[in-house]
């Protein structure tokens, strides 16, 4: 239950806070003093879209605060909290800021949420109904979805969306392999000749790289034997003019002298290393020269190992050291080809028991769909003879697609059939219901699937187009709904107002400069004046005050319920909201 809300600088509303009871809390008011934006909050704290708008003027961030009673809540809702580690036994705050700037933060309990976790919290806590929902009513998708809802199919549903999407990946794979198959013996031939050419081409690991760098000293061996030649002779073969010579000089000439400047003898170890390493470049010289040596027959061979190489990769259109990998990727291929037959069986196998355990969720969907779709007709044709629909038949049709493919949501078609006149059959809702006969149709239908809910339920303008008797039982049947549970409702109509359990008021004040709005719970006495404003005009007659009286007796004589807790005997004082005047007119009409 929604025991406390509190609104701060949201559209039009600068500061607001209301305690929430049991039972038909009904908000009334002028047009455009603000009873909507209070669904509008609670869209927000359900997980709805905001936007900078949503801020009011001059205001840094729009807050939005709820707190639920969770005392003998169980089930789904405290298994879900369960699941997101959310703590508080006995409440759950709910808190929503959103930011000039458009950006929003959503809490639970104080803990940060993503606003997918705040949107399947508000699923669970609230149930609202907007003015112009019968519009979804006369589509497809939205029948199937308030069918399935009304009979509490939803997880049933689901099970069989996940069938569904077993057995079309299982589908796809089949087709995929079938098409292949068909193509299988011209494009075994290929693969095999592709893959024998590779294997008889044996490339090992890092070969053409090395090839590569091979190529390049063969084509060069003149260069390289030029250069090898000068550097020995340089360092070691010219007589006297070579590096290793003068080295040996400096040794001797250092040698005699150490004995009279014992200095010079540290001098001795370094010239006889730098001996040695010329004597040894010198060697290794000798030893290149040597493998530049070759005869014309390898340089050939080198380049014809190449140029096949070259060859296939132009082929194969990969680069050259990628020719490994595209010879995996053949013999991959070409084995997952040769067992084809055998894995498209298994396969076809697999697909023929995905979709016979798809058939049996989706019969079993089907039978209880039949079975609820004949509880909801019951229901809303009974509903339709006290809205001013006497005579009226609702049928909920639920027929098997037959060999139509699976879908996601089984097998049937559903398609709502209502006859606003005796004697005539049942037509799609959509050509034959009237604009007032759909939302009254709506209204039923909201009723119905309502009451099977434990959330709280809003309710904003859905007696629109409808007056008199019928909005007099319209109202009955929300406080009777409200005895069960927790209704708001947005309302223009006295005769839903005077069936209220609890009743607030939106007033809206101006200066010109300036607007100051008031939410008030209205005591006994002011309910008969606000009662009284909403059935007459601009000048309240005491025939109006009057009918009020007996609107608001009559309502409590029709409840006698747990939820009809006394009004307060004196007003408490107004919480009063300033805001500035919207420069565009309100998302919603109030």
């Amino acid at each position: 239950m929604l025991s406390h809300l509190q609104i701060r600088d949201f559209a039009l509303i600068d500061s607001v806070e209301l305690e929430l009871r049991p039972g038909l809390t009904v908000l009334t008011g002028e047009t455009g003093a603000g009873k909507s934006i209070v669904v509008d909050a609670l869209q927000l704290l359900a997980g709805g879209r905001a936007g900078a708008e949503a801020v009011r003027h001059g205001a840094e961030r729009a807050e939005i605060t709820c707190a639920f009673e969770l005392a003998g809540v169980s089930g789904e809702l405290r298994q879900w909290l369960a699941e997101q580690a959310i703590g508080g036994a006995d409440e759950l705050i709910v808190r929503r800021v959103v930011g000039a700037d458009g950006r929003s933060r959503a809490y639970l309990n104080g803990q940060a949420v993503p606003l997918q976790v705040l949107r399947e919290a508000g699923e669970l806590l609230i149930d609202i109904h907007g003015q112009h929902e019968f519009q979804s009513l006369t589509r497809s998708a939205a029948q199937r979805v308030l069918l399935d809802e009304y009979g509490s199919l939803t997880e049933l549903t689901s099970q069989v969306g996940i069938a569904h999407r077993a057995w079309l990946g299982l589908l796809n794979r089949t087709l995929e392999l079938e098409s292949k198959a068909r193509d299988r013996d011209t494009r075994l031939e290929l693969l095999r000749y592709q893959a024998q050419e590779l294997e008889a081409l044996k490339l090992r690991p890092g070969e053409i790289e090395a090839l590569g760098e091979e190529r390049a000293r063969l084509a060069n061996r003149g260069r390289l034997a030029a250069g090898a030649h000068t550097a020995l002779a340089e360092l070691y073969e010219n007589e006297g003019a070579s590096a290793h010579a003068a080295v040996s000089r400096a040794l001797q000439a250092l040698r005699g002298l150490t004995a009279l400047d014992g200095q010079l003898a540290r001098l001795l170890p370094m010239l006889e290393e730098a001996s040695i390493q010329v004597r040894e470049a010198a060697r290794e010289l000798e030893r290149y020269r040597e493998t530049l040596d070759v005869d014309a027959a390898r340089q050939e061979e080198v380049e014809r190992r190449l140029a096949a190489v070259e060859e296939l990769s132009r082929k194969h259109r990969v680069a050259a050291p990628e020719l490994t990998e595209r010879a995996r990727q053949l013999a991959l291929e070409l084995a997952t080809l040769e067992r084809a037959e055998v894995d498209l069986a298994a396969l076809r196998k697999q697909l023929a028991e995905a979709l016979e355990s798809y058939r049996t969720q989706a019969q079993e969907l089907s039978a209880r769909r039949v079975r609820t779709s004949r509880e909801l007709s019951r229901d809303i044709s009974a509903r339709m003879q006290t809205l001013g629909m006497s005579g009226g038949r609702f049928e909920a049709d639920v027929t098997q697609n037959g060999n139509a493919d699976p879908t996601e949501h089984g097998i049937d078609s559903i398609e709502f059939r209502v006859t606003a006149n005796p004697g005539q059959p049942p037509r799609a809702l959509a050509k034959v219901a009237s604009g007032g006969e759909l939302a009254r149709l709506s209204l039923a239908v909201q009723v119905s699937g309502a009451a099977q809910a434990t959330r709280c339920m809003v309710f904003d303008e859905v007696d629109a187009g409808i007056g008199g008797a019928v909005a007099e039982i319209v109202g009955r049947e929300l406080r009777a709904l409200g005895g069960r549970g927790q209704v708001l409702c947005v309302t223009h109509l006295p005769q839903v107002a005077g069936q209220a359990h609890h009743h607030l008021r939106v007033t809206k004040l101006t200066d010109g400069r300036t607007t100051r709005t008031t939410v008030a719970e209205l005591a006994t006495e002011d309910r008969v004046e606000e009662l009284a404003r909403m059935l007459g005009g601009i000048e309240v007659s005491g025939k109006a005050r009057e009918h009020a009286r007996e609107m608001l007796a009559g309502g409590s004589r029709s409840a006698g319920d747990p939820a009809a807790a006394p009004a307060p005997t004196a007003p408490p004082a107004p919480a009063e909201t300033s805001a500035h005047r919207r420069r565009a007119p309100p998302t919603r009409g109030s």
